[in-house]
């Protein structure tokens, strides 16, 4: 019963076990949650941000049992990593500034955060392969997106930062 749990929350319901591209269902899923925990129920974001500390916690533990018996150690159906990289440039969107978001303002930027998220875990670039390729436990299939997620928060930063200075 256990790993059946364990399953279900490494794979976020069984969404992972999709037969085609999990990963991108695991984070337009993310996106969907998102919202509705920051849009629709109108949460506190200190009740998200300790939400998804407790999610990043218990993956580490999830992943490592979902994969020790496995030769593949970045299973495809393991898409919690998914949930916590894309979760990362949504929750620093929503609390920066201390400002309310538009329910339209926040689509289109849910939307450029879905896009460079699974762009920069696609194309893997330094770190985010380095952890691909150098760590081949529940630490490394976690930290990969992890890193993808702090770079689509860069990239933002820098587009608005050349806004700015273009403008």
């Amino acid at each position: 019963m256990i790993k059946n749990i364990n399953t279900m929350f490494v794979t976020m319901f069984g969404l992972g076990k999709v037969p085609k591209i999990p990963g991108t269902f695991g984070s337009l899923a993310t996106v969907i949650i998102l919202y509705l925990f920051f849009h629709v129920f109108n949460l506190p974001s200190n009740l998200i941000l300790t939400f998804l500390i407790i999610i990043f916690i218990l993956s580490f533990a999830a992943v490592a049992s979902h994969i020790k018996d496995q030769e593949n150690k970045d299973p495809k159906e393991v898409i919690i990593d998914e949930f916590i990289g894309q979760s990362i440039p949504i929750y620093l969107y929503e609390v920066s500034h201390g400002t309310e978001k538009s329910a339209d303002e926040a689509l289109i930027f849910y939307c450029i955060c879905f896009v460079l998220f699974r762009f920069f875990d696609i194309a893997k670039p330094f770190p985010v392969n380095f952890f691909d390729k150098n760590f081949k436990n529940s630490f490394g299939v976690i930290m990969d997106d992890v890193c993808a997620g702090f770079y689509v928060v860069l990239s933002l930063i820098c587009f608005m930062v050349l806004n700015i200075y273009l403008i």
